[in-house]
């Protein structure tokens, strides 16, 4: 039996145990549980981190200032070192868009050992829970390029009140325009979804955890309970800790795709995107050389075998090997319809899942080259140096 022949089975045989046994990971129709309104509605404070974000801040932040939310409400903006005027911009904005009240606070540069991100969430946090007379029920913790529909906050508290949820994240719909948005953006979403099936994670006593950190409703008991942000101080990857801690200390977490949140962050060009990516896969990997190899080793198998192999048997008469790589290449395509049609994108566009898969696994190795050469975890100016090394 030749190897291209193993290589095609072995392939088969991991996209027969994904379809079937990863949790449904690619079915799309993980959205907010069954809610209804509370008998009283709860405080709630939204946490804005902002770096450098006046190019997105016009179509974001009159989103969460006109929230039809019929409890008590405030829009926290962190104003994270930005060199573009987001803070005196999202004043402007807040006179010109009357609604929820606003205040933008300015930590300054983060304590060694803190991400940017959740050195903003920190003092965000803080500011909310010790200016008023009373801290805030719930915390919604968005991204500064995240738009939110006008009953986004209300449906989000509904869901977790009615099902008794200590954080409920949403996957908000990333932005899909351009050529290189096509290609790369369902994918991810796709790929995130592979790595942490959402029915997993929502199960009660589940193990696996993550989030979304552009859209986040979480208890503010259960934030002090975890810690959090100061127990995931040094993370790249924020949303997916958050997640881990809240568990961890015993909350129930629930994740899904968003219907009223999407992000209006453009991302044009390749290079943009793969910036995107890279700046974190390898912190995914936990800076680990053997993930690494493993990682890049599953991704030629599992996407690059099935067409290789598909197109060598029928090119070169081997039919065993052109039906293995066949029928796993069609497996993959199947799989990756749902999130095609989720995010409106035409179906022709499932055979292609491999190039992009290519495409991940060359920002992958690339994450790892940056972070070997000092220039890891980078973003907006900043280079985040490996939890150990911090």
């Amino acid at each position: 039996m030749g190897l291209l022949l193993i290589a095609a089975y072995a392939s088969l045989a991991a996209w027969l145990w994904l379809t079937l046994a990863q949790g449904m990971f690619w079915r799309t129709d993980v959205r907010l549980p069954p809610r209804t309104a509370p008998a009283r509605w709860p405080s709630v404070a939204i946490v804005v981190p902002a770096r450098d974000e006046a190019e997105v801040l016009p179509r974001s932040l009159p989103s969460l200032l006109a929230q039809d939310y019929p409890g008590a409400a405030e829009v926290v903006l962190v104003d994270d070192g930005s060199t573009d005027g987001t803070a005196a911009l999202a004043r402007k904005l807040a006179a010109e868009h009357p609604g929820l009240p606003l205040t933008v606070v300015s930590p300054g540069e983060p304590a060694p050992g803190w991400t940017g991100k959740l050195w903003a969430l920190r003092h965000g946090i803080d500011h909310a829970r010790t200016c008023r007379a009373a801290e805030p029920e719930y915390l919604l913790l968005t991204d500064a390029d995240i738009a939110h529909a006008p009953d986004s906050l209300r449906e989000l508290v509904c869901a977790a009140t009615s099902a008794r949820l200590d954080l409920v994240s949403q996957m908000a719909r990333l932005r899909v325009a351009s050529g290189w948005e096509r290609l790369v953006v369902p994918a991810f979403v796709y790929f995130f979804a592979q790595l942490y099936p959402f029915r997993r994670i929502n199960r009660p006593g589940g193990r696996t955890a993550a989030a979304a950190g552009g859209c986040v409703l979480l208890r503010t008991e259960v934030a002090v309970r975890a810690g959090v942000p100061d127990s995931i101080r040094q993370a790249v990857i924020d949303d997916v800790s958050l997640a881990r801690a809240v568990r961890a200390s015993g909350g129930r977490i629930w994740l899904g795709l968003a219907e009223r949140a999407e992000s209006v962050r453009p991302y044009p060009a390749l290079g943009d995107l793969w910036r995107m990516v890279s700046r974190s896969a390898y912190a995914q990997l936990r800076h680990r050389p053997l993930l690494l190899a493993g990682t890049v080793a599953g991704l030629v198998l599992v996407y690059l075998v099935p067409p290789i192999a598909c197109v060598a048997g029928l090119a070169g008469g081997r039919p065993a090997v052109a039906r293995a790589g066949g029928l796993a290449w069609l497996l993959m395509a199947g799989t990756y319809l749902p999130m095609l049609r989720h995010y409106r994108q035409p179906a022709v566009l499932a055979p292609s899942l491999p190039f992009t898969a290519l495409l991940y696994l060359l920002m992958t190795v690339d994450s790892a080259v940056q972070h070997y050469r000092g220039r890891g975890a980078a973003w907006k100016g900043r280079t985040y140096a490996r939890p150990g090394d911090a």
